[in-house]
């Protein structure tokens, strides 16, 4: 009895400590309760009922926003005439790219960050806090983008509205970093689990992509989460699974070569697919043009490449589930090549192209001023280039290729090496495809795309710039703990300092008055000219025969090394082992000099982190 009143005291006192945080004005009921289900459960209970409320809200804003394109693909396909089919796709696409940008001008302020890296960055830099305004921004500003015909997906604003969900209310109810990261992780993954019905596959995509590098023991919050995410999606939406084939036919290991092969074509696609992303980011960025002129001229390139090839417009998985149900020239006669009698090679050609130009598509739809990922491009593409090399075999003479299987396969072999996650690709067909019977070529043909990605280039090439500036973790655990310290931070703040030009009696005085072994000698301006160590003075400290003759000057010495203040402390821990040294002098970017850091300071705080981000 008497144990039983301790812990009611107990829970009582960690109710008003976190209730006391806020001003009573800004609580709502629903958040006192909460606080009040917090005080009573444990740790592990409270966590998975955040994973379902995370999961359901993350859900509900995957709905939102694919019912919003819905919404508005049906409005101006119906509801909005035009007799000109040429004239729809010049005015959609390019008002699409043009209001998104107009949006975010004057309703974001410019903050149009977007994309699966800028998760990474919140939880590498940013200690997993994601800002309240990515809870509904992406929203709008990718239902605009997509639903106007951007060649471009819904999965990653999804993933990083559900990763703001997870985030802001780790940040509300006062978890700290690990359970921020984990509840960041379950909406992210509850977002792709109902954009997809595919709830192992957002388990999936968490773990290979956002969780890299870092280490926690809790997975629960992410099962029920993901579950939470896709019955919502299910029960709301009520669609049948996303890729709904009724002519699949049943794995067959004498295919077996044309998925190795399948496999290779894939991973080509795919780094094909990366170079031509960075190529049109690098180019728009360079313009020396304003938001809105970008986003012109993005959404003119795109309105008239979906003039010429119609399946650019949007997601592109009708045309997908078109190639499947054998209704190739319904999306041939929409084209210019409706102009050219109908042939096997004119398929084979159009469809190809499609896949070629769907790169160009997507990118210049997101890095000219509109919002979407690479998620439902990638599997366009693939699906593409499946029944391309299927079309291929049946002109060869080989009539026994199973063509859906391979648009299927060829979906994850393309996502795979775009995204870096072949598990993420392949339990995303099997799930939403009801595709079980596959594994054997999905998990082929995406091992292949993944390590022939990874060939190329060890780290995915939209990941590489933010990794090697230690800005985002990689699978090194050491070096992401690094990473999350900062230069400046471990300043030694009394480091001592003398003039160039002072006599020996002055420095005397500083190291009579001084604490450190170590003495920092400055110009006029501020700026570092060398150091003087207490080993350099000892030999003459008492020989008084020099003492009239010795200067500053004469005494100090070069530094092995310097730091710069923006340098990363992975770059300061490489310094002080080349060099052997246990102080270190820093200099600002101007030149003048910020004071030492020591080996110990960073051994200290990298335990620190060690023992917080562990376990």
């Amino acid at each position: 009895m008497k144990n039983r009143n301790i812990k009611k005291y107990y829970n009582f006192l960690k109710f008003k400590r976190d209730f006391t945080r806020f001003s009573l004005d800004k609580v709502k009921s629903y958040e006192i309760v909460m606080f009040w289900l917090k005080s009573l459960l444990t740790r592990s209970q409270f966590l998975i009922l955040s994973g379902i409320l995370v999961g359901c809200t993350a859900g509900l804003a995957g709905v939102v926003l694919k019912s919003l394109v819905h919404y508005i693909h049906y409005v101006i396909t119906y509801k909005v005439h035009f007799e000109d089919q040429v004239f729809f796709y010049l005015i959609f696409p390019f008002s699409g790219i043009v209001i998104t940008s107009l949006v975010v001008k004057f309703f974001f302020k410019g903050l149009d960050k977007k994309g699966i890296p800028v998760i990474l960055y919140e939880i590498a830099q940013n200690a997993s806090n994601v800002s309240p305004v990515k809870m509904y921004s992406q929203i709008v500003q990718s239902a605009i983008t997509v639903g106007l015909g951007g060649s471009a997906g819904l999965e990653s604003p999804i993933a990083v509205t559900g990763a703001a969900i997870g985030s802001n209310f780790a940040q509300t109810y006062k978890l700290d970093y690990r359970e921020r990261t984990l509840l960041l992780a379950a909406g992210a993954t509850a977002g792709i689990a109902s954009a997809f019905n595919a709830p192992i596959a957002g388990m999936m995509f968490a773990f290979e992509i956002l969780l890299t590098g870092v280490v926690f023991s809790d997975f629960i919050p992410l099962v029920v989460a993901a579950v939470c995410g896709s019955l919502i999606s299910r029960i709301l939406l009520k669609e049948e699974v996303l890729f709904l084939f009724h002519t699949r036919d049943a794995f067959n290991y004498h295919n077996l070569p044309f998925y190795f092969i399948l496999g290779i074509f894939c991973g080509l696609y795919a780094r094909y697919f990366l170079v031509i992303t960075r190529y049109i980011e690098e180019f728009f960025q360079g313009l020396k043009m304003s938001r809105l002129q970008k986003a012109m001229l993005g959404g003119a390139i795109l309105s008239f490449l979906c003039v010429l090839y119609p399946p650019l417009f949007g997601e592109g998985y009708e045309t997908i589930k078109s190639f499947t149900n054998g209704e190739i020239k319904e999306v041939i006669s929409n084209s210019f090549f409706s102009f050219i009698a109908y042939r096997e090679w004119v398929v084979i050609v159009f469809v190809a192209v499609i896949c070629l130009l769907k790169a160009f598509a997507t990118s210049i739809t997101i890095y000219s001023g509109g919002n979407g990922g690479n998620f439902a491009p990638s599997l366009f593409a693939g699906g593409s280039l499946g029944y391309v090399m299927a079309l291929l075999c049946t002109q060869a003479g080989i009539t026994d290729v199973p063509m859906t299987n391979m648009i299927l396969v060829g979906m994850a072999g393309v996502m795979s090496g775009v995204l870096y996650a072949p598990l993420t690709a392949i339990f995303l067909i099997a799930e939403s495809s009801s595709g079980y019977d596959l594994f054997i070529p999905l998990m082929v043909v995406s091992v292949i795309s993944f390590l022939m990605a990874k060939w190329f280039s060890p780290i995915s090439p939209d990941l590489e710039k933010l990794a090697n500036q230690g800005k985002i973790f990689t699978r090194e655990h050491d070096r992401n703990l690094l990473s999350l310290l900062h230069t400046l931070d471990l300043l030694d703040k009394d480091a001592q300092v003398i003039n160039e030009n002072a006599s020996f009696e002055e420095l005397l005085e500083v190291v009579k008055n001084g604490k450190r072994n170590l003495i920092a000698v400055l110009n006029d301006n501020l700026t570092l000219v060398g150091i003087i160590t207490l080993d350099d003075l000892r030999p003459i400290l008492f020989n008084r025969d020099l003492d009239g003759t010795m200067t500053v000057g004469n005494l100090m010495k070069d530094p092995r090394a310097v730091i710069v203040e923006n340098d990363s402390v992975v770059t300061v821990a490489r310094k002080f082992d080349e060099t052997g040294s246990w102080h270190l002098p820093v200099i600002k970017e101007s030149g003048k000099f910020a004071g030492f850091i020591s080996k110990s300071s960073v051994l200290n705080s990298y335990r620190q982190l060690l023992q917080a981000h562990s376990g």
